[in-house]
């Protein structure tokens, strides 16, 4: 079996120079945004039906129009490069091989809402990518394939909220990666009182698609995916496969097809015992996997697409070991502003710990049953969302394996770190992933140690 694609954004050769680009079709999506006018390219978009790739699945087109109809002078696009969900690579992937196409979305976004200022931010650490970003701005801008508005790189810290959107605003007014309460669409960054400076916000993959609907149609579009997520995604696929990677699929194609075809399956006569989409949704069983991967497919399963990367953990792991790993990394990860976290994040994760040590009772799964339905009061963020549907599927879906741990040491003892990715090497196919962070502490400080 195969797996076929289109292409859109995951190009088989990396794009080298703006040359290149142009010679693949690079600024014809600007160009017919410019004859179509802001409202016609708003308009193309939301027919094509292009929903954003960063988390949530919202309308793209939906959040244009809003910026775009807001009653202030001044509004603003950024593009999210922040990227930080433990098993995603797709951001890095796509501004690897194409930045080009990531930066001619955004002057198109900026275009369609009628932008002053528009922002890439990323984190520091990501220098790859920044020296990528740099170089196809300045020959994007030689080349005069920019458009009129001016586009900055906001170079940001490692720590997970910095892809929070509202935070992400906070960083570019050159504070720390806290969120703040209003979201960009209503205030975006530098506001006064008398200009509220609303704000689109996209991630990298849905601004790439964008030159791409404007060049090649609205039906081009729509071929692949379905009705309701049409086109195609990038997934990062990791743990116990055989072959780890990063793989543009169609929208809709069942999981089995990323795990077994794209990814090689499970080796060593393993079956898949859960797949882990990212920190923010509920895990999926390995009797889920003809699960479509879709948006309202992903949902209707009891979990979500997030940002597309998938972590696959076979019969030989610890399912308390893993819920563990990723539970303290939300609780790691929290900027603590809110009872949300302060009450329930960390205390969820304090009850796993034990669990997992072999020293948890009775209590400690009442204490996550019931943190789980009270932990997204007063949020900031999706933060604990996040935490309370992964905690909440693992402990639905494995209870025996939960209460196989109490008081007793665990069952399938096996090192499962958080599968925070540092860098992809296309030529191995495998991820090199942040050793040091077991080392981080909630203060965002590290301690010492090896």
């Amino acid at each position: 079996m195969t797996v076929g694609t289109q292409r859109i954004l995951a190009l088989t050769e990396p794009v080298a120079t703006v040359s290149d680009y142009v010679s693949l079709g690079g600024g014809e999506g600007l160009s017919a945004a410019e004859r179509r006018g802001p409202d016609g390219v708003i308009a193309t978009i939301a027919a094509a039906g292009l929903r954003g790739r960063g988390g949530a699945g919202f309308p793209t087109a939906t959040k244009w129009a809003a910026v775009r109809a807001a009653a202030c002078p001044t509004t603003y696009v950024v593009a999210n490069a922040a990227e930080g969900e433990p098993g995603t690579f797709k951001d890095r992937f796509l501004i690897r091989r194409n930045p080009y196409q990531l930066l001619e979305g955004l002057a198109i976004a900026a275009f369609a809402v009628g932008a002053s200022r528009a922002f890439v931010v990323i984190k520091r650490r990501f220098e790859r990518e920044i020296e990528k970003l740099l170089v196809a701005l300045a020959e994007l801008r030689s080349a005069n394939l920019l458009g009129s508005v001016p586009i900055q790189l906001v170079l940001g810290p490692d720590e997970y909220l910095f892809g929070e959107e509202k935070a992400a605003i906070e960083v570019i007014e050159c504070g720390a990666p806290l969120p703040r309460i209003f979201p960009p669409y209503q205030i975006g960054p530098f506001a006064r009182r008398d200009s509220r400076n609303p704000t689109v916000m996209n991630n990298v993959e849905t601004l790439a698609h964008v030159p791409e609907i404007l060049r090649r149609g609205i039906a081009w579009f729509r071929s692949s995916g379905t009705a309701s997520s049409p086109g195609s995604t990038v997934f990062t696929i990791s743990g116990d496969v055989r072959r780890p990677g990063v793989h543009e699929l169609p929208l809709g194609l069942p999981l089995r097809v990323l795990v077994d075809v794209a990814a090689g399956g499970v080796a060593g006569g393993r079956r898949v015992k859960a797949v882990f989409p990212g920190a923010s949704g509920g895990l999926l069983t390995g009797a889920q996997l003809d699960t479509p991967l879709d948006f309202d497919s992903m949902a209707a399963a009891g979990t979500s697409l997030g940002s597309a990367g998938l972590v696959v953990y076979d019969d030989s792991a610890c399912i308390v070991a893993a819920t563990l790993a990723f539970s303290r990394f939300l609780a790691i990860e929290s900027c603590a502003q809110c009872p949300a976290c302060k009450q329930g994040t960390r205390s969820i994760t304090e009850c796993l710990a034990r669990i997992e040590a072999g020293d948890g009772t009775e209590k400690d799964l009442g204490t996550i049953v019931a943190k789980c339905e009270t932990v997204t009061g007063g949020r900031r963020c999706a933060l604990p969302t996040g935490e309370a549907a992964l905690v909440r599927s693992a402990l639905s879906r494995f209870d025996e394996e939960f209460r196989a741990h109490l008081g007793r040491p665990c069952p399938l003892p096996r090192d499962l770190p958080v599968p925070k990715m540092t860098d992809y090497d296309e030529t191995t196919g495998r991820f090199a992933y942040d050793d040091r962070y077991r080392l981080k502490q909630p203060d965002w400080s590290f301690r010492e140690g090896r």
